[in-house]
């Protein structure tokens, strides 16, 4: 018989985990064999899109607005330097994340400005001294992600972003770096993931207000110096399987049901990445404003925030908005048309879109037009003489010209779409502005 009282600890513990799971094996991926668009790329080296995402980036709620720079940083071995150039007023923002998800610093420009810049990237316990002219970027762990975003006005803009890309330099440390622990090959092939939760706790500890907590974790392995699941007893595996998937389910449920606040069926998710309570470098605010309270909720909504949009930016960069039902409740599904009147436009000091994604992937979905997202940087969009929007969402091309120019395709059938407000106004947040419902019309 499965003990009930492990199962539960199993399924804290794997969504007390997820987040670092889940982010370090998407930076193994990345290392090993890119992802879309984006070639592999060593630790400690750029890899660059060169056009926007597509169908073919399998990444959760990859955005289609800016064109992506991508960096998997090792400090270990020593400081890493990174040059950045003048974009001369474009849009961009380079976002760091560490090994926890936590979003620690921006560099861009919103926080820094676009003129060019020189930073010092370095471990947690470093001592030294920068350079004349550089500013320190200190990592809550050892490997973090630098996530760079490019605006892009169009194909015949590529060229110039790919300039910019090309002086965007990393100058690794003379020393060879630890990298990122591989799992015992002999664990069991169901306890992997969590052998390397185990492995990867212990490489990148997390801030010390859940260093306590998760010490309760003990009981299942996770804190062992060696690994217990090659030979885990029968007890505890069922435990550790039942528990990860007791803990999936509450996820996608979770996801689904959504717990932030709601306007017109919108899940305004602008503080799903305020769970950062303790690391602030450049460009990051540290303010009451952008922090969740230390409480359980906080694990919950940063395992939530990894599954549904991983690398994702705090609200005050680039705030994000979702919806899996229409503006009546009914579930979004590309078999029914939909429209979505913008009386106002979206308060923004850089740009808005809307993107679409199918589910469960949250991966974006070919189309027949290519189209994957629909903004104010849209060409060819049709307003109203009021000066409103309509935006058309459908999987079939609409029949006037009007709806076809403000056409977002749909999947064949349940879908997501996300807005997102790069550098949103004051409006957004304290709810002077409201976001118009998608209606069903046929």
């Amino acid at each position: 018989m499965i003990d009930d009282d492990r199962v539960a600890l199993a399924a804290e513990a794997f969504l007390y985990g997820f987040p670092l799971l889940f982010d370090l094996q998407q930076v193994a991926r990345f290392t090993r064999e890119g992802i879309g668009s984006l070639g592999a790329a060593p630790f400690n080296a750029f890899s660059h899109a060169t056009d926007l995402a597509g169908p073919a980036d399998t990444f959760v709620s990859i955005n289609n607005d800016t064109v992506y720079s991508i960096a998997q940083v090792d400090v270990s071995g020593g400081p890493v330097r990174l040059q950045v150039p003048d974009t001369s007023g474009r849009y961009y923002v380079l976002q760091f994340v560490d090994a926890w998800t936590n979003n620690f610093a921006y560099i861009g420009h919103r926080a820094t400005g676009t003129a060019a810049g020189s930073y010092l990237l370095v471990a947690p316990g470093w001592d030294g001294s920068p350079a004349a002219g550089e500013t320190v970027i200190r990592f809550p762990t050892s490997l973090a992600t630098i996530v760079g975003r490019w605006a892009v006005d169009g194909e015949d803009d590529l060229a110039a972003v790919a300039d910019l890309q090309s002086r965007l330099v990393l100058t690794p440390p003379e020393g060879a770096g630890a990298g990122l622990p591989l799992a015992d090959p002999a664990a069991a092939r169901d306890l992997v993931a969590f052998e390397q939760m185990r492995l990867w706790i212990q490489a990148f500890p997390p801030a010390e207000r859940d260093i306590a907590y998760q010490q309760r974790f003990a009981p299942l392995g996770l804190l062992d110096t060696d690994t217990p699941y090659a030979a885990a007893g029968r007890g505890l595996a069922q435990a550790l399987v039942a528990g990860r998937a007791a803990a999936e389910k509450q996820m996608e449920d979770a996801l689904q049901q959504g717990g932030s606040p709601e306007v017109n069926g919108w899940k305004l998710t602008y503080h799903v990445f305020d769970y950062n309570l303790d690391f602030f470098e450049v460009g990051a605010l540290d303010d009451s404003r952008w922090k969740l309270p230390d409480s359980n909720l906080r694990y919950l909504v940063r395992a939530l925030s990894a599954r549904g949009g991983l690398w994702g930016n705090h609200g005050y960069e680039a705030a994000y908005a979702m919806t899996y039902d229409d503006g009546a409740g009914r579930p979004l599904d590309g078999a029914a048309r939909y429209e979505m009147r913008f009386s106002e436009l979206p308060p923004v000091r850089a740009f808005w879109s809307i993107t679409m994604y199918d589910l469960p992937d949250y991966y974006l979905v070919e189309n027949p037009i290519g189209r994957y997202s629909i903004g104010d940087r849209t060409p060819g969009l049709r307003y109203a003489d009021d000066g409103s929007l309509t935006i058309t969402m459908q999987r079939e091309q609409p029949a006037s010209a009007e709806a076809r120019a403000n056409w977002l395709p749909t999947p064949p059938g349940p879908f997501r779409p996300i807005l997102r407000l790069y550098e949103p106004g004051d409006a957004v947040f304290d709810g002077t502005y409201e976001l118009p419902p998608i209606e069903r019309v046929g």
